[in-house]
């Protein structure tokens, strides 16, 4: 077996030392300077431990002060399922409510702006055609626990009631119930779940460290006739949030 890397012994060790209550919640830690003497490695090696354990939020950094064991914090857990489409409503507002947290978001729309080349392809159009660009935060008690940019085509619902998905008598209704107000059925949706480091921009506004891990889903809405209606980049913060997927079974 490959001898592990020496950051990630120096994270089990941070990892022990805070599970078996020798630093408390709130407890600074000491520098790295003093942690590497004591192990016998370089100030990288502590900062690249104590970077790993702040993506997992068992430590945070505060800027000029130091490294400190954070606050139990529960994770927010999303369900991704077909039941999450409620008739109604939003669905982050039913998921929220099914884990009994206040739910809230802030958005901004851009109309007509030129669909990039990966967000084109998404939505089977030509690079550069217009589309409807909706950037969100959502928060669960005032707390930020997802992003997520939404690209629609703009001449998909041009001059309806729905063009701008959080204007108008049908905002935030969500995405399949605002394209039956037009008469389109969405008949699926796919998502493509994958971990990647924060951007500092995410991580800005999420409140975590810049780099820690996050679940990237790239969901896509189709029509029952099988063309995009929807595309969205989702973020999620995992020392925040988990994500579950309930998949239905179908008996015949």
């Amino acid at each position: 077996m490959p001898e592990q890397a020496p950051y990630l012994r120096i994270a089990d060790e941070l990892r022990r030392r805070i599970a078996e209550h020798v630093w408390e919640p709130g407890d600074r830690l000491p520098s790295r300077a003093q942690i590497g003497q004591e192990y016998g490695v370089g100030e990288n090696v502590v900062r690249r431990a104590q970077e790993l354990l702040i993506s997992q939020g068992l430590l945070e950094g505060r800027a000029g002060s130091g490294t400190y064991v954070a606050e139990p914090r529960e994770r927010v857990r999303m369900v991704r399922s077909s039941a999450r489409e409620q008739p109604d409503g939003s669905p982050f507002r039913a998921d929220m409510k099914a884990v009994g947290r206040q739910s809230d978001w802030e958005s901004r729309s851009d109309v007509k702006v030129p669909a990039p080349a990966d967000i084109a392809a998404r939505l089977g159009i030509a690079e550069g055609d217009l589309c409807v660009r909706t950037v969100y935060e959502f928060l669960a008690n005032g707390r930020p626990v997802q992003l997520s940019t939404s690209w629609e085509p703009y001449e998909l619902t041009v001059g309806t009631l729905v063009v701008l998905p959080e204007g108008g008598p049908h905002a935030g209704i969500g995405v399949v119930n605002r394209m039956a107000v037009i008469g389109i059925t969405v008949g699926h949706a796919v998502e493509q779940p994958e971990p990647r480091g924060a951007t500092a921009e995410e991580a800005s506004l999420l409140g975590i460290q810049n780099g820690a891990y996050v679940t990237h889903i790239r969901r896509t809405y189709y029509s029952d006739q099988g063309r995009p209606v929807e595309t969205a980049d989702i973020v999620v913060p995992v020392a925040h949030c988990e994500i579950v997927y309930e998949i239905p079974i179908n008996r015949q």
